[in-house]
């Protein structure tokens, strides 16, 4: 791992190419992950963990696939951010330890907040796009 990367990996979740391409960009120069997973819908993430889940593999084997951080956007078609969080709640306590959730969304709507607070491994609600300050915050 990169001496200065705080994380093994992250993973980000958004249907904007444009929004991705930035927040990529973002975590790359901030040197906070070794690796960044990108999905670009909130069911092929939960695919993606549901296999890593299921691998017949030991434990510390899976949680090396095992995103520390989730960048979830709100508004995604097919699956939303909190149908993502409604799946993600399932998983085994192998994934739901290891990983935290961080809402980075355009949304400014109070009650998206709100509802968001109300998951318990929902650790941020952040703004788009990505800062160095937002990275720096999640690091320590």
């Amino acid at each position: 791992m990169n001496p200065t990367s705080k994380f093994q990996s992250v993973m980000l979740i958004d249907d904007s190419e444009i929004d991705m391409l930035v927040n990529r960009k973002m975590i790359e120069s901030s040197s906070i992950s070794q690796h960044i997973l990108i999905q670009s819908g909130a069911r092929s993430a939960i695919e993606f963990l549901r296999n890593v889940e299921e691998l017949n593999s030991t434990v510390s084997e899976a949680k090396k696939l095992i995103p520390e951080i989730i960048f979830l956007d709100i508004n995604m078609p097919i699956m939303d951010g909190f149908q993502f969080l409604d799946e993600f709640e399932k998983f085994s306590d192998l994934v739901k330890s290891s990983t935290k959730i961080v809402m980075l969304t355009s949304s400014s709507d109070p009650s998206d907040l709100n509802r968001a607070k109300k998951y318990k491994y929902v650790t941020n609600y952040l703004t788009k796009p990505l800062s160095f300050d937002n990275l720096s915050v999640l690091a320590e």
